[in-house]
């Protein structure tokens, strides 16, 4: 599971859906034992943990040859279990591109009519990580927060034709940051704030180039850039590289630059405005900004921005369902297989994170094959994936939804499995790890099983409850909206900003996670085996059932 990174908040609204009236199984009792189900076993599942958490693996991350093997070792085991491969040119594998980028030497900024026109790189600003390269120049359009989300009838380009041959300046973050009512849930920034998300838009609406500054009007101490030059551009390489989603950066043609609060004070302040009028008055508005014209304003950029793509994969195998009609919708069902690699001798083994969710999917095509021996097949397809690169911010599962192999408008449902393995253990003080999580031991979960993204499909938590007569575990519906940020933390986030129904499966953090002390002797394999065994029966009625559950905007 990925650790606290930028907070992301679905806003977007729900495609269209029939609602569940009660899933149920092929035999037409919730809760009945999903065929197939008795050949999860816990020993089953240690043998896969401790092959892909062993030390061989040296951590699975991104790019490694660990990471490579694994993905070759689930691929094969999906073939032998008959799952038919449905990724790149008939394979078991589904291939994007990653993109890293490094700074070139040619940058400058140019900007006439502020006095004096001096500005400094690093300080004063220096290329956003997804920026183009070239040279662009045009007068300065305000622009607010840059953002464009029909979802929420949100829209800072309406103005006709603003920014055709204009540079345009955005501010950082969103509309009702501090709101708790704020149509883009406020207090935990959404997937509209994304910088590459705002380019894109501005990009397609004319702008030559885009400047990007501090919000000050909500963070009043950030007069220079909204983050160090060196976090964004460090003098040395990173130990995992800084990887960001092709399908998005590589539309990205027009030079992008970061810009200080306080440049952007001069710019606007010489063209007779404020920030504060700006800021907290326009860009603020309800249904986003009428473009303001910046008179005098003019800018001259150019951003050196080298990019490399790092070809990837994810995983992929598919269970044909036998409904003439629903065999067309498909049911995903999900976890990662990287995690955080070695640094010298300690090895990131990520048992729990997240070989035991890869062990559970990898049992529960052994549970279809097992039932379609007894001629016992779903009715809807259903669609095994192991996604790569979560570790660096879900970017195997963004790129799925960038460009999936069926479309998600036809995906009925995903049930996303990351650390499976262990009982949730909070420390009373352990710093960001635990932010937001109230301090527990292992012994009060002993039972328990976290399931997250029930707020956005109450059809799909009554469903979970239904699959779990037979498991009896304790499931806990508590994380949704919580300042440890756990719903946008691993692979169901993705498709819940899509607006496909999605649970996050997960047994809780504890002290070994993102340690070397993740290790395949410390989970818990009975309870592992309960908590898959839930999964598949999940999965099963959802497949079987004529309904399907529907997506709830927040």
């Amino acid at each position: 599971m990925a650790g606290m990174r930028t907070r992301w908040l679905l806003t977007t609204a729900a495609g269209t859906a029939l609602v569940v009236a009660g899933i149920v199984s092929a035999q037409g009792q919730p809760g009945a034992a999903a065929p197939g189900g008795n050949s999860i076993r816990p020993a089953d599942l240690e043998a896969d943990v401790s092959f892909l958490a062993g030390d061989s693996m040296q951590g699975r991350l991104t790019g490694t040859p660990g990471n490579r093997q694994a993905a070759d070792f689930i691929a094969s085991r999906f073939e032998r279990l008959g799952l038919s491969g449905v990724g790149t040119t008939g394979s078991h594998f589904h291939d994007f591109d990653l993109v890293t980028s490094t700074l070139g030497e040619d940058n400058g900024l140019v900007v006439t009519g502020v006095p004096p026109t001096e500005v400094t790189f690093g300080d004063t600003y220096y290329p956003d990580s997804s920026s183009g390269t070239g040279t662009a120049e045009g007068d300065v359009v305000f622009m607010g927060f840059g953002i464009s989300a029909a979802s929420l009838n949100h829209n800072d380009y309406q103005s006709s034709n603003a920014l055709a041959g204009k540079v345009a300046l955005i501010l950082n973050h969103e509309p009702g940051e501090f709101d708790t009512d704020s149509s883009f849930d406020g207090q935990m920034i959404s997937e509209h704030a994304r910088s590459v998300r705002k380019v894109l838009a501005a990009q397609a609406a004319g702008a030559t180039a885009v400047l990007i500054a501090p919000d000050l009007h909500n963070h009043e101490s950030a007069r220079g850039t909204s983050h160090p030059l060196r976090t964004v551009w460090p003098e040395r390489p990173r130990h995992q590289p800084d990887y960001q989603v092709a399908e998005w950066v590589t539309n990205v043609t027009i030079p992008v630059a970061q810009v200080s609060g306080e440049l952007a004070t001069r710019i606007v302040e010489n063209a007779g405005h404020t920030m504060r009028e700006l800021g907290a008055t326009r860009a603020e508005r309800r249904g986003g900004i009428d473009a303001v014209p910046l008179p005098g304003q003019h800018v001259e950029v150019t951003t050196s921005v080298h990019r490399r793509v790092q070809p990837n994969r994810n995983v992929v195998g598919l269970i044909e369902g036998t409904d003439p009609t629903l065999r067309d919708e498909w049911v995903l069902i999900t976890a990662h297989y990287d995690h955080e690699g070695a640094d010298g001798d300690r090895v990131f083994n990520g048992a729990d994170d997240n070989a035991s969710g890869v062990a559970g999917l990898i049992e529960i095509a052994e549970a279809y094959q097992a039932a379609a021996r007894d001629g016992l097949r779903p009715r809807r397809s259903i669609l095994l994936a192991a996604w790569n690169s979560e570790e660096q911010g879900l970017l195997g599962a963004w790129s799925y939804t960038a460009a999936p192999l069926h479309p998600l408008a036809r995906t009925v449902a995903v049930l996303n499995m990351d650390m499976i393995g262990r009982d949730e253990e909070v420390p009373a003080a352990d710093g960001v790890r635990f932010q937001g999580l109230a301090p527990q031991t292992a012994e009060s979960n002993r039972n328990a099983v976290n399931i997250l993204g029930y707020s956005r499909s109450p059809d799909l938590k009554r469903a979970a409850e239904q699959a779990n007569d037979l498991t009896r575990l304790q499931l806990r519906f508590r994380y949704d909206d919580n300042a440890s940020n756990l719903l946008r933390r691993s692979d169901q986030w993705p498709f819940l900003h899509e607006g496909v129904p999605a649970l996050f499966i997960h047994t809780g953090l504890h002290p070994d996670y993102h340690t070397e002390r993740d290790q395949p002797e410390t989970l818990n394999y009975q309870k592992m085996a309960r908590v898959v065994q839930l999964v598949h029966a999940l999965s099963w009625n959802l497949a079987q059932s004529q309904s399907r559950p529907a997506f709830v905007s927040n």
